[in-house]
C-alpha cells in the first residue's frame, strides 16, 4: 500500500492549519497520496460514506461531537476502516479510551512530523502504534495498580459530562452541548460522585486536575 500505490487519507480537524501541516507531513512522506479533509465529525462520516479511505486522522475536540464519539461511529460506518488520533490532550487524558473507541494510534499535537510519519506508516499495515511515553505509562499503571485510575471505569457519556463539569459548565450548558436533558447530566453527576467516592462539584474538578483530565 505505502509503496507505488495510491494511498488515501482523511484528516478530519477543525483548525485548517492543523489539516495543512498534517498534509504537507504526508505528502512528504508517501510519493502517491491523497489528503482528504473535514472540519466536523459529521463531515467526516459523510466523506467515509461517499469513499473509501485507506485511513482516517481524528481529532479528540471537535466543534459538533466528541471525537470519542466520531471514533465510535466511524468504527461502525467503515468496520475495516484504521483510524488515528492526533489530539492537542495529552496521552494521559484520553490515550486509553481512544484505543477502546478504535483508534491504533493516540498522538498529542506536539509529535515530531518523523514520529507522526512512522505512525501513519505503521497503522497502514494493520498494527497498532504506542508512543514510547505511553507504553511507559501503560506499563507503570499496570505495575502499580491493575486495574487503572477510577475513571477509566466510566462510561464514555460519564467521562464527557466530567470534563466538561470540570471545565466550569454549567448543568444546564453541559445539557445543551450533549443534547440531553438537565435531569439527566444532573444523574450522571450523582453518579460520578458515587463512583469517585467524592461529594461535591468542586472535589469533582480537584480530582479532573489531579489527574490531569482538563488543562
Amino acid at each position: 500500500m505505502i509503496g507505488t500505490q495510491l494511498v488515501k487519507i482523511l484528516v478530519i480537524d477543525d483548525h485548517e492549519v492543523v489539516r495543512l501541516g498534517v498534509k504537507q507531513i504526508l505528502e512528504e512522506v508517501f510519493p502517491h497520496v491523497e489528503v482528504g479533509e473535514a472540519d466536523t465529525g459529521q463531515k467526516g462520516i459523510a466523506a467515509v460514506r461517499q469513499e473509501p479511505w485507506d485511513l482516517a486522522i481524528v481529532d479528540i475536540s471537535l466543534p459538533d461531537q466528541s471525537g470519542l464519539e466520531l471514533l465510535c461511529e466511524l468504527h461502525s460506518t467503515a468496520p475495516q476502516l484504521p483510524l488515528m488520533v492526533l489530539s492537542l490532550h495529552p496521552e494521559e487524558q484520553y490515550a486509553v479510551r481512544a484505543f477502546r473507541a478504535g483508534a491504533k494510534a493516540y498522538l498529542t499535537k506536539q509529535t515530531a512530523p518523523e514520529e507522526l510519519a512512522r505512525a501513519v506508516k505503521q497503522v497502514l499495515t494493520g498494527r497498532m502504534y504506542v508512543t514510547a511515553s505511553l507504553g511507559e505509562r501503560m506499563a507503570g499503571g499496570l505495575n502499580k495498580n491493575p486495574t487503572g485510575p477510577v475513571h477509566h471505569t466510566l462510561s464514555e457519556r460519564e467521562f464527557e459530562v466530567l470534563v466538561l463539569l470540570a471545565q466550569g459548565q454549567s448543568v444546564k450548558h453541559i445539557a445543551q452541548s450533549l443534547a440531553i436533558s438537565i435531569k439527566t447530566v444532573s444523574t450522571y453527576r450523582a453518579r460520578l460522585l458515587d463512583k469517585l467516592q467524592l461529594s461535591t462539584t468542586a472535589e469533582l474538578i480537584r480530582y479532573a486536575l489531579d489527574h490531569h483530565l482538563v488543562a
